[in-house]
């Protein structure tokens, strides 16, 4: 058994690029910044941000491109999956991004239109849209499970309002590149 799954929750460093394949599904690339934070031996606090690349493909593609925006908070859930190309001096180079299946908007304004998406096994969307209004809107826990037990009081993420995009595609509906084992680098 193996298990290739990534959390995260940081901040865009860039808006959302979408293009299409040849056969009309849309692809967005992104970067997310997250931040770490230590004493060092000598006590001085010491700071590292990491940057991850993240590609979403479909109709959760381009509801990023239209709710996401740079510095805006977004939590994340899917794969590593590392890819290959030839450059122009004809040298392998390797990329390992961030294969993104579910979305939530962190902060403020995240549920002001952006609903929560979830794609069937089919590529079928349906949207349904989150409640609107100044107070918090949580969408339950994003981490998995009921909001109950000795941990409930904890909330969604960050304490803020939330408004989710999920994409439950089962292997990302067809929609990722495809490759064979040989391209697997070890």
């Amino acid at each position: 058994m193996s298990v290739n799954k990534v959390i995260l929750v940081g901040r865009l460093g860039q808006n959302p690029e979408v293009r299409y394949t040849p056969s009309g599904a849309a692809v967005a690339n992104f970067s997310v910044a997250t931040n770490e934070s230590w004493q060092d031996k000598s006590g001085q606090k010491q700071e590292r941000t990491e940057w991850h690349k993240v590609v979403v493909w479909g109709k959760l593609a381009e509801l990023c491109n239209q709710y996401l925006q740079k510095g805006k908070q977004v939590y994340l859930e899917g794969r590593l999956q590392t890819r290959q190309w030839q450059d122009k001096d004809n040298q392998t180079k390797y990329t390992t991004e961030i294969q993104a299946q579910t979305v939530q908007f962190l902060g403020a304004n995240a549920g002001a239109g952006a609903g929560q998406h979830q794609s069937d096994d089919m590529g079928q969307s349906s949207m349904n849209h989150a409640p609107m209004g100044g107070g918090s809107a949580p969408m339950g826990n994003p981490f998995g499970g009921q909001n109950s037990g000795p941990h409930s009081n904890m909330g969604t993420p960050m304490g803020g309002q939330m408004g989710g995009v999920n994409n439950q595609m089962g292997g990302m509906g067809g929609h990722e590149p495809s490759f064979t084992e040989d391209d697997i680098p070890f």
